[in-house]
């Protein structure tokens, strides 16, 4: 298949777009990228990018073709609105007057925001070919909500972008099985074909790498590590409230990552003296299976917002993949997923006392219940979060949308 992945973020950005196309190629497929120049998420570009250069590169064999943006700097509302914005605005001159192959197909990855896809949408149109859209964050549902958007003006032009959006899509592939009742009412075909493709782990935490470096010396106790996006989503007022109620005990809060959040939780530790929240920082991806060695459970937590229990964090799939305990403090399909592969404990999302209890039960379980919930967590990863089952997937829907 000539293939077209149509995403505002690709390689260097680290996003998991990037394992499709190079897992594509791999497979004799030949594909073409169309993004934009990378800033994310430090939001200046990538030493070696500027907004005029690079407009096009080739990359592991994948041809890519840029189209600039204006960076999204600290992400703030003004910045990140032109980063967004930016990218369809240029873009179309690049459909214009750059893609010039012919396509069989168009694969779009959809992030934040949705409008990311647009370009695909023109290509396809323009060629007559099918579409596959992956969408990882359900709009317009997360942006109206997490950004508490009052305006029925907005709502409703949100509402229509999404609908004509969904609506000239050929096959819509989400994330979260609990994504599907929100998209089938935003498509004015009901029948549309929907399919779930979630994410899966990286190749570190499957392929029994060995990292040569050090990490950090894990605290004595009963180590609980969050690894990811230091973010609002992800509760750390929850999470820090939790920590300073188990001060006196032998549980520790490990915390590895970055994000717009960690300035924040730094500020709260020290202002608070809480003294077992561990900040470990950010390491590079070959390091995250030795870290997560250090840890005895992994937390997985968002906020109680309605949309977030659509959602199934990316860091689930990581967490299972390398035989981790986990605990999960969120609602909705994580919930679920944590408990269906009882590979840990869960409590409501927003519950510091919930939070606390969870821990404490898993710090009492001896060696042989430990073990067990690390198999299930593995089990269930091979079961349903398969990198060659998931991808082998995604290439045969592509190739009967080529047979209709």
């Amino acid at each position: 298949m000539k293939i077209l992945f149509v995403s505002q973020y690709f390689y260097p950005e680290v996003f998991k777009g990037n394992d499709i196309v190079f897992d594509l190629v791999n497979r004799g497929h030949d594909v073409t990228v169309l993004t934009g120049k990378p800033n994310y998420p430090s939001g200046k570009f990538y030493d070696g990018y500027s907004f005029f250069n690079k407009r096009e590169e080739v990359i592991n064999g994948v041809k890519v073709i840029r189209s600039p943006l204006f960076p999204r700097k600290n992400g703030g509302g003004i910045a990140l609105a032109l980063n967004y914005v930016s990218f369809v605005f240029f873009s179309y001159f690049t459909f214009l007057f750059r893609i010039k192959d012919k396509y069989d197909i168009v694969l779009a990855q959809q992030l934040s925001p949705i409008s990311m896809v647009i370009p695909g949408i023109w290509v396809k149109k323009a060629q007559k070919i099918p579409m596959v859209m992956w969408v990882l964050d359900l709009w317009p549902d997360s942006l109206v909500e997490s950004k508490n958007i009052k305006s029925k003006y907005l709502t409703t032009l949100l509402d229509s972008l999404v609908k004509k959006i969904y609506d000239s899509t050929d096959v819509i592939l989400i994330s979260s099985n609990f994504f599907k009742k929100s998209i089938i009412e935003n498509c004015s075909d009901k029948s549309k074909q929907i399919e779930y493709f979630p994410n899966w782990a990286e190749d570190v935490y499957t392929e029994n790498y060995v990292s040569k470096k050090t990490c950090p010396t894990k605290p004595e106790g009963f180590n609980i590590m969050f690894a990811g996006n230091v973010g609002d989503s992800q509760d750390f007022e929850t999470i820090l409230k939790a920590a300073k109620l188990t001060e006196n005990t032998k549980i520790n809060w490990i915390i590895v990552g970055d994000g717009r959040k960690l300035n924040w939780v730094k500020d709260q530790v020290a202002l608070n003296n809480i003294t077992n929240v561990f900040l470990w920082g950010r390491f590079p991806l070959s390091m995250m299976p030795l870290i997560f060695r250090q840890a005895d459970a992994m937390l997985v937590s968002l906020k109680n917002i309605k949309v977030f229990s659509l959602t199934v964090p990316a860091k689930l799939q990581a967490y299972m993949a390398s035989s981790k305990m986990i605990v999960g403090m969120l609602n909705g399909e994580g919930n679920h997923i944590i408990k269906e592969s009882n590979c840990g404990v869960t409590c409501n999302a927003g519950d510091a006392t919930e939070l606390i209890n969870s821990v404490i039960s898993l710090s009492k379980l001896d060696q042989n219940q430990i073990i067990e919930k690390q198999k299930n967590a593995k089990r269930y990863y091979d079961e349903h979060f398969s990198k060659k089952m998931l991808f082998d997937k995604l290439e045969s829907i592509m190739e009967k949308q080529l047979i209709k």
